[in-house]
């Protein structure tokens, strides 16, 4: 599963690279704080939340070996057709972001025949980690005010101001390790390789472009991860 270090960089990435209000991105903050809001009560990256959601409901998939999260689902539920908020956009491409890597993961390791397992699953999470340790990356989300209120109000299930504060400062320490830790040479991948992440990097980033920019145009999205991609 990308990390928060991968989706931050995918957040920075896009919203380096044009104009945020033709994304129908609002405030930058709010996008990337909803880029967190699907992990933050699965129980892996915020420790003690205030409760656990399984991972089925927060990601629209069960939790198999890779799952590939249905973006689309979420899409239709909570994106079409509404003014979606800040938070509701980055959650919608931070599904967007796991069904994309996870669904190319799982077709590679079957084309060089390795079998799903779980030493499988230590070597790819690895090669996840190194990977986002080459990203730079530096954005922390501010709590406001505004935040809080729209993560009370994301329609999927409440963020509680416990909570929310609590991912913000795991997200700082993520920017802060990954800093310290950055890898600057190719990293000697166990599982996966540097041209994988590569092309699945930017098709990520292709993606997330895409979908916000028919968002903002009020075109349908619904076929950008899809569950029969």
């Amino acid at each position: 599963m990308p990390s928060w270090n991968i989706h931050t960089a995918h957040v920075e990435r896009l919203l380096s690279e044009g104009s945020s209000s033709a994304l129908g991105i609002r405030h930058e903050d709010d996008f990337l704080f909803g880029n967190l809001v699907p992990d933050v009560y699965v129980g892996y990256m915020v420790e003690n939340p205030t409760r656990k959601i399984p991972y089925r409901d927060t990601h629209f998939s069960d939790p198999t070996f890779i799952p590939a999260p249905d973006a689309s689902c979420f899409y239709n539920r909570y994106v079409q057709g509404r003014d979606a908020s800040d938070v509701v956009l980055g959650a919608w491409t931070h599904l967007l972001c796991d069904h994309y890597y996870n669904l190319r993961t799982s077709q590679y390791i079957a084309s060089i025949g390795v079998e799903p397992g779980e030493q499988t699953r230590i070597r790819k999470q690895a090669d996840f980690n190194l990977f986002g340790r080459t990203l730079d990356i530096s954005h922390v989300p501010h709590v406001t005010q505004r935040l809080l209120d729209l993560c009370a109000s994301f329609p999927q299930y409440p963020v509680e101001e416990t909570d929310v504060r609590a991912a913000a400062d795991v997200q700082a320490d993520i920017v802060r390790r990954n800093q310290e830790q950055h890898v600057e040479e190719e990293p000697a991948y166990s599982l996966l390789n540097a041209s994988f992440f590569q092309a699945t990097y930017h098709e990520v980033c292709e993606v997330m472009r895409e979908a916000l920019r028919r968002y903002a145009a009020g075109q349908y999205a619904g076929d950008l991860g899809s569950s029969v991609v």
